[in-house]
């Protein structure tokens, strides 16, 4: 299946009436209307998101980075994903060196090289004193071109029977910063994690592309939003593929 804007309406419709079914329940997400009008309204939800998580970034190296954010969300309490899911998994990034904060916040979790940290998402207020130490992650700069880089995930957890899988995963770069992969990636990452899409010892070969419109099928996630020159246009800005398991 290829990439289209009938499949791209249909997987952000099923993305919505899963964290919101009471706008699914108001408005025609079958109409790009009424899908517009949702995604409108979460985008103004978003700026009074009562859950997110905090991720503290020293540097941003994409497989590095990969590789902690499923590490992070194989560790996010259940209960605590269900309210972090409704606010669409907001997690918002900040400018800092974790080592240089450990002894006055906690983290549930830290890159293995000390790059980037993450505070369990909770309610907003309860954020606010690292909020307002840090500065928001400058990633205005391009995403810089890389060649493919093979990534194993979770491997450090319970496997509890599920046999590894190898898939690929497509990151769009042709106008998109920094700030707007961690962006779509955090929530393609963590979402496919918190589903169980993405479990331990899989194997992610990350790619670049500066376009997902003609990549072929089938999906077992992608990240959607509107191109900002045409509201009335989706694109896919990450793409997880299925694929068989291995040994």
């Amino acid at each position: 299946m290829t990439i289209s804007q009938d499949m791209l309406r249909a997987e952000v419709a099923q993305r919505i009436r899963a964290a919101r079914p009471e706008l699914a329940a108001r408005l025609d997400l079958r109409t790009p209307d009424g899908l517009l009008a949702a995604q409108q309204e979460i985008l103004l939800a978003a700026q009074d998101a009562k859950v997110s998580a905090i991720c503290v970034l020293r540097g941003f190296d994409l497989p590095t980075w990969v590789r902690a954010t499923c590490a992070f969300a194989g560790r996010v309490d259940p209960a605590a994903a269900v309210a972090w899911r409704q606010d669409f998994t907001r997690t918002v990034f900040l400018a800092g060196n974790p080592d240089n904060l450990r002894d006055r916040f906690t983290f549930g979790h830290v890159a293995d090289d000390g790059s980037a940290a993450w505070q369990d998402p909770v309610p907003v207020g309860d954020s606010s004193t690292l909020r307002r130490l840090l500065k928001l992650f400058d990633g205005s700069a391009e995403l810089p071109t890389r060649p493919p880089a093979v990534v194993r995930v979770l491997a450090d957890r319970d496997p509890a029977g599920r046999a590894p899988v190898r898939r690929e995963l497509y990151v769009a770069t042709a106008g998109v910063t920094i700030a707007d992969c961690l962006v779509h990636l955090n929530h393609l990452l963590v979402e496919a994690v918190l589903d169980g899409v993405v479990g331990p010892g899989d194997q992610l070969t990350v790619r670049q592309a500066p376009r997902l419109s003609g990549l072929a099928g089938p999906f077992a996630a992608l990240r959607i939003a509107n191109t900002p020159s045409r509201p009335d246009q989706l694109r896919a800005y990450a793409a997880l593929t299925e694929e068989a398991h291995h040994a």
